[in-house]
């Protein structure tokens, strides 16, 4: 096994039978939060039960159903392409990875359910709902060895097939760095949704690097180009606008965020949720 992923392993149990032991994912549910089964409208169903949003966005009714909360389902879903590799490593994947694990062990730690969703260029990496420990590993380890560099994943198209994919409604947390423009809002119709937003710190605070080669880690292009003081303002400029029109969606929706640099612990910041 490759050793760097065990010794990701080895710390995330750890801190997960120690840190988390005492928190419970299903607080993170509000009170009195019930399951919801979301499906087409038949004849015949009450049309109380019509969720206009979801039947604007979809063109067809769909009703939502409400049953006993019993077993928490946890789902990890990762949107996993080129971007994820900034400066010199794929520091990013293997943080996105650290984190899925924490939240994979904390879910098995407490007897529910996790399903583990991965999106790339490849084809889809996911595993069943299971409570086996040897499943979730095998996932994470798949994710942890996934090529990236040079590829491109379409992530609104990988959301929408995720919002048929999931029936059932879950403890929804997507993993990804967000860099582009993306819609949850059918997702947090039917699920409750926490965005975890992975980045490298240069990545908010670029340096001046005057003549340089950069390269497009999605299709490996190389551009020639001054990266000066005026350069960093106006990319610093765009990426705020970006992240404040994302806070925005989240907040509209009531979808919760944290974001996670590849220079901190994990556990920190997801014990901030719990």
């Amino acid at each position: 096994m490759n050793h760097a992923f065990k010794i990701l392993q080895l710390k995330a149990k750890q801190q997960v039978y120690t840190l988390l032991s005492g928190h419970s994912l299903s607080k993170l549910y509000g009170e009195g939060y019930d399951f919801a089964e979301l499906r087409e409208y038949q004849i015949g169903d009450d049309i109380r039960k019509i969720n206009w949003t979801i039947t604007a966005k979809q063109g067809k009714p769909y009703i939502k159903e409400l049953h006993a909360n019993r077993e928490l389902s946890v789902v990890v879903a990762t949107l996993m392409d080129g971007s994820l590799y900034f400066a010199q490593e794929n520091e990013k994947q293997t943080k996105m990875i650290q984190t899925a694990m924490l939240i994979a062990y904390a879910t098995q730690y407490h007897g529910d359910l996790f399903t583990g969703i991965g999106y790339s260029s490849h084809p889809t990496i996911s595993t069943s709902p299971t409570k086996q420990l040897f499943s979730i590993e095998h996932f994470l380890k798949t994710l942890y060895t996934l090529p990236l560099l040079g590829t491109s994943l379409e992530q609104q198209s990988s959301i929408n097939q995720l919002f048929k994919r999931l029936q059932k409604a879950s403890l929804l947390f997507i993993l990804g760095d967000f860099l582009e423009e993306v819609d949850l809002s059918l997702l947090a119709q039917k699920h409750e949704v926490i965005a975890v937003i992975i980045r490298h710190r240069e990545e908010q605070s670029p340096q001046k690097l005057k003549e340089v080669i950069l390269e497009n880690p999605k299709d490996n292009r190389h551009i020639h180009t001054y990266f000066s003081q005026k350069s960093i303002h106006r990319y610093l400029k765009k990426q705020e606008a970006h992240d404040k029109k994302l806070q925005e969606h989240f907040a509209r929706y009531q979808i919760r965020s944290i974001k996670i640099f590849t220079d901190e612990e994990p556990i920190e910041k997801l014990l901030t949720l719990f």
